[in-house]
């Protein structure tokens, strides 16, 4: 049985609640959400695809913000799979441990990756999805992070990144695109318009750090 099949939906409150702690968050620390608004559906299918629907896979999210992209990750993800989000907020880190229980929350820092997983007894993981603000991280903050997730993947491990297509043209945007391609053999790109604003995502498979 799938964890979708499992699982019965999101109410209504739960909604209203992810919003209102979003818009929240965005109007105390706009730099800790970096979104207009939560992510659409479409936008968590898409990044469900490099999420694996077999086998017992370890997936952790970054910066899962108010979950919204978190259901359609918990979805596809089998019977037996470990889901974990690394939150820097704590009022958001309060909203996913009440609304997503299944989620294994974390109240710490996507540099400290390695750190994280390690005291949770996990060597490595199959995915890792982002929605950390990458454009607003300077050139530290972003090799920082990146080298822990090249070496927190398996050698075919996927990593997905989301930004947003205004912000692509920015010199941190540009140089986070650099970089992705030194980190990974794959880096594929995908536009999805029914978001506002739209979403660019990164879709990357195969650490170079592995190879």
């Amino acid at each position: 049985m799938t964890a979708q099949q499992q699982r019965t939906g999101t109410p209504l409150t739960g909604k209203l609640a992810e919003y209102r702690t979003f818009f929240s968050t965005a109007v105390r620390n706009p730099r800790m959400v970096g979104a207009a608004t939560p992510t659409s559906h479409a936008v968590a299918a898409t990044v469900a695809q490099v999420v694996p629907s077999t086998g017992t896979p370890v997936v952790v999210e970054l910066g899962p913000g108010t979950g919204s992209l978190s259901d359609g990750i918990h979805d596809r993800l089998p019977a037996g799979a470990r889901h974990l989000g690394i939150e820097l907020g704590a009022d958001l880190v309060a909203h996913l441990r009440e609304n997503k229980p299944w989620l294994e929350v974390v109240h710490g820092d996507a540099g400290d990756l390695k750190a994280v997983l390690a005291d949770r007894g996990i060597d490595r993981v199959d995915a890792v999805i982002s929605s950390i603000p990458w454009s607003l991280l300077d050139d530290s903050a972003q090799g920082h992070i990146l080298d822990q997730v090249t070496q927190a993947l398996t050698p075919h491990g996927a990593f997905t990144a989301l930004t947003y297509l205004p912000a692509e043209r920015t010199r941190n945007a540009r140089r986070f695109r650099g970089r992705l391609h030194e980190s990974f053999d794959e880096v594929l790109t995908h536009t999805t318009w029914r978001n506002f604003p739209p979403i660019l995502h990164y879709l990357c498979r195969r650490p170079l750090a592995q190879a």
